[in-house]
């Protein structure tokens, strides 16, 4: 075979002549271009819907003057002294907003017009009876099969709140699904699913001014709904009354709360700073009736008995501690149970919703655990340990394990796999059901929860966005 004058062979001559008219036609045609276009098209877009975006702040930006060096103009520099450390150590940047001023603060929506009255639905929808718990465990499979009857559709994802979800709670009412989400710096959203008011739904307040951690509907008055923060403030969304009652006031750094009464007058109030309040909201001011240092250096979580409401559970750094609130010292109280085995920090710590027979820990260990808490001996022992990837990095908020309040042994939590995905498992450790939707899901759902007595879970992201599965 000749050589051509490149040294190739007529075949490989013929070979770059038909890849060089390859190329030349794809162009021609624009293939590539179109391809990456339909790549586009087809890529999950995140939804229009509830809160419109946030304006870009580029064309509101100061520009700054052009800095220069002191010492090329021969000046001295500067002496900056540093201001004093915080008590404590946060694990949370310090905010620069200042605090919303101590007193009960109106329900004035921030997205709507200045002057805005609440819709009068809302009152109404609050303050519907809600539909009986289901009392009892369904058989698995009866279970499992209810869950793949929960479905995400368009219409059920939106903004909520305009940064990322640190907190949710279903309201318990049956006639529609309401939902409360609590934001990065402080903002509360409430999203009747499928309403008209506000923006798709939603209408968004700002009582708190750093992360709202925990929220709560009151389930003695379903027109209440209590809200902390780590700003140090704890308010009560009164929707009766139309205002943010001040209930608890610090300086800073509250985490975690519980109710400690069925009738939810007294709650247990957890701190950065490993120490737990009692306060009686009956009772005037916003001050606590009683404050209690742990033996530990950080505290993330509390949970209170759903029978023994006596009891509490403590996520500290590396184990969970049971208290006795009757007999609980000022300084270093002893605690009834203790709960080992993490080998590194404690995310969440829940009793089971309906007898308190089992606790479910949530740690970075990688590791989810239930122990049985059946007896409340001196060491509650394990019952089971699932490995679940924890390490949600910076951005994300940590994914915690929750019970499903009308399966006692069943829990959902977020998941960092691909396909994104939202999963629920028996306490036993077998994977139930994956909530997995390839239109509507394209991101990690860190924080979850369970309507209380319909068949419906609500996932929040990073973003603000809420996410609703139902049947």
């Amino acid at each position: 075979m000749q050589n051509g004058p490149e040294g190739l062979s007529e075949y490989e001559l013929e070979r770059m002549e038909n890849i060089k008219k390859n190329r030349e036609f794809l162009s021609s045609i624009n293939l590539l271009q179109a391809s990456e276009e339909l790549k586009q098209l087809t890529r999950p877009k995140p939804s229009q819907r509830g809160l419109p975006r946030s304006q870009s702040h580029s064309a509101a930006k100061e520009v700054m003057p052009p800095r220069k060096s002191l010492r090329l103009q021969f000046k001295e520099a500067e002496v900056l002294t540093l201001p004093p450390e915080p008590r404590g150590t946060l694990v949370y940047e310090q905010s620069p907003r200042q605090k919303k001023t101590p007193g009960p603060l109106c329900m004035e929506p921030v997205n709507m017009e200045e002057g805005s009255k609440l819709p009068t639905q809302l009152l109404d929808l609050c303050s519907e009876e809600s539909a009986e718990t289901r009392t009892g465990k369904l058989e698995l499979k009866q279970y499992s099969s209810g869950l793949k009857e929960m479905k995400l559709t368009e219409d059920r994802v939106a903004k909520v709140v305009k940064d990322r979800v640190f907190s949710l709670a279903f309201h318990p009412c049956s006639s529609s699904l309401l939902v409360a989400a609590g934001d990065k710096w402080g903002k509360l959203g409430l999203w009747n699913v499928g309403g008209a008011w506000g923006d798709d739904g939603v209408l968004l307040f700002e009582p708190h001014t750093r992360p709202v951690g925990c929220v709560a509907f009151s389930r003695a008055q379903a027109t209440q709904l209590l809200s902390l923060s780590y700003d140090g403030s704890m308010r009560c969304m009164d929707v009766e009354k139309a205002v943010f009652d001040d209930v608890y006031d610090v300086e800073d750094g509250l985490k975690t709360f519980d109710f400690m009464s069925h009738d939810c007058s007294t709650l247990v109030v957890g701190n950065w700073f490993g120490e737990v309040s009692m306060v009686d909201r009956r009772t005037p001011g916003n001050s606590h009736e009683s404050l209690h240092s742990l033996d530990t250096k950080g505290l993330r979580c509390v949970s209170v008995h759903p029978v023994q409401k006596q009891f509490f559970a403590v996520a500290e750094t590396r184990v969970v501690s049971i208290y006795d609130s009757r007999c609980l010292k000022k300084v270093h109280p002893k605690p009834v149970s203790q709960l080992h085995g993490h080998s590194l920090s404690i995310s969440s710590a829940y009793f089971s919703p309906n007898t308190g027979n089992r606790l479910i820990t949530s740690c970075m260990d990688d590791h989810i655990r239930i122990f049985d808490t059946s007896a409340m001996t001196t060491n509650s022992p394990l019952v089971s340990k699932i490995r679940h990837n924890m390490q949600t990095g910076r951005w994300l908020s940590k994914l915690s394990a929750v019970w499903d309040p009308r399966q006692d042994d069943c829990f959902v939590v977020g998941s960092m796999s691909r396909p994104r995905s939202v999963q629920v498992f028996h306490q036993s450790g077998e994977l139930l059901h994956s909530f997995r939707d390839s239109e509507n899901l394209s991101t990690v759902l860190s924080v979850t929860a369970f309507h209380p007595t319909r068949s419906a879970l609500v996932g929040g992201n990073s973003s603000g966005r809420l996410h609703v599965f139902s049947d």
